[in-house]
């Protein structure tokens, strides 16, 4: 059976083309978080009816980039610390079990194109520095690409589908900046090696390593600013 991308469905309809333009509107905080949705002012922005605005709102709602409430209305979804240490949990778990399926399912090219894509990183300027690890989104991003490794569809629904794009809002709201940027790196190498000697125990340890300390990180970038206020 060949795998769905849900990061990856090419547009069709005016609706699918909104969704898109939308999207990375919030995600890039174009659109701000928390801010409220306009039906009107939208369809007229887009210059679309609002059945179709509906349609795209929507999809967006299942994304968790908006939050609909009786009575109340549509809003971006809040960017609050609360909310990115709960995704980070979740990512612990299901990342963890997306690396484990990739150390069986993985192929050899897709092993060999992430090492490649690890070179790639290596020679960014500010990775060198140590200051920052930004990846790009897609097929540049190493979790999104451990996350299609595992080869498992309800595992690539949920975290490259319903959780993927949340994930990259709160990355760009809280900044990619990173004291653990070339630890990061190092983490994402032994995964890869692990995934390639196909070390699927090793793989889930070393990937739920990695994200429970980035999210140690964030907890404790949180205190020192809340010691300093």
């Amino acid at each position: 059976m060949a795998l769905v991308n849900p990061t990856l469905q090419t547009p069709v309809t005016t609706a699918d083309k909104v969704f898109q333009q939308m999207l990375h509107a919030i995600v890039e905080g174009h659109i701000a978080a928390g801010s409220k949705i306009s039906e009107p002012e939208l369809a007229k922005q887009y210059q679309i009816s609002r059945s179709t605005l509906r349609e795209a709102l929507n999809r967006l709602e299942k994304c968790h980039l908006i939050e609909r409430k009786p009575n109340i209305g549509s809003k971006v979804v809040e960017c609050t610390i609360e909310g990115l240490l709960e995704i980070y949990v979740v990512r612990e778990s299901l990342e963890g079990m997306a690396c484990r399926q990739a150390a069986i399912y993985m192929t050899d090219q897709e092993i060999n194109e992430m090492k490649d894509m690890l070179t790639q990183h290596a020679s960014m300027q500010a990775l060198k520095e140590g200051t920052a690890y930004y990846q790009e989104e897609g097929d540049l991003d190493f979790h999104y690409k451990v996350i299609l490794g595992s080869h498992n569809q309800q595992l690539i629904n949920i975290l490259c589908g319903q959780l993927y794009h949340l994930v990259r809002m709160y990355r760009c709201q809280f900044g990619m900046n990173s004291p653990r940027a070339s630890k990061a790196f190092d983490e994402h190498s032994r995964i890869i090696e692990a995934i390639a000697d196909r070390d699927g125990e090793l793989a889930e340890m070393l990937m739920r390593r990695h994200i429970a300390a980035s999210r140690k990180n964030i907890e404790n970038k949180i205190a020192e600013k809340q010691q300093q206020n």
